[in-house]
């Protein structure tokens, strides 16, 4: 039996809506490289707007959304799947996969999409199942991951611009440079928003 890995699928929310298709595909391309890096296969664009890759571990594959999201907001809107198991290669020259982890990302964005369409869960955008024997158990998983996207959801674009550059490691001082505001303004916003509070969740849940 194959070591289980973490599968990643996202796909944006209302990309029928996008004027330039193309544009589209050109902004998520480029966000995409950038978060190969740590990945066991660098996620990439499969059909449309979805896209998929794979982490060596759940954390991993959750900083890499929360990363892309940030990278996107506003303009493009993502959701994702993550899944914990197998994978089997079925051809390897078209690299088409399958297995447990594959279809647990597919059941996670799934529901992610229709969790989102119920009041009160609008802010919904991250799942994760396991269909491993072992790992992470989902159920606080995804209980963290529901709170941390209900906050994200909550943030104007000033705060999602300051959050981005918080995980990047910048200063305070730095971003209220950056926003042209004090950086009073900056530390009473984070405090407000729970900018800081998503910074400690994120590093929380990179280590599963």
């Amino acid at each position: 039996m194959a070591a289980p890995v973490a599968t990643l699928l996202g796909d944006v929310v209302g990309s029928r809506a996008f004027p330039d298709r193309r544009r589209l595909h050109q902004k998520l391309t480029k966000a995409l490289h950038s978060i190969g890096g740590d990945a066991t296969d660098a996620p990439a664009l499969t059909v449309g707007d979805e896209f998929q890759g794979i982490y060596p571990t759940v954390g991993g594959a959750i900083d890499a959304a929360l990363t892309l999201r940030l990278m996107l907001a506003p303009e493009v809107d993502v959701r994702f799947g993550i899944g914990w198991g197998s994978i089997t290669t079925l051809d390897p020259a078209r690299g088409i996969q399958d297995g447990p982890a594959w279809w647990a990302a597919r059941d996670a964005i799934q529901w992610t999409a229709a969790t989102q369409l119920q009041s009160g869960l609008a802010h919904v955008r991250t799942a994760f199942r396991n269909a491993a024997a072992s790992g992470a158990d989902p159920n606080p998983v995804n209980a963290a991951l529901m709170c941390r996207d209900h906050l994200l959801g909550s943030l104007d674009d000033r705060s999602v611009r300051i959050l981005a550059g918080l995980r990047d490691g910048r200063t305070k001082k730095e971003l209220a440079m950056a926003e042209g505001i004090s950086a009073s303004a900056v530390s009473q916003r984070a405090a407000r928003d729970g900018l800081d509070l998503i910074v400690f969740i994120g590093h929380q849940l990179r280590q599963i």
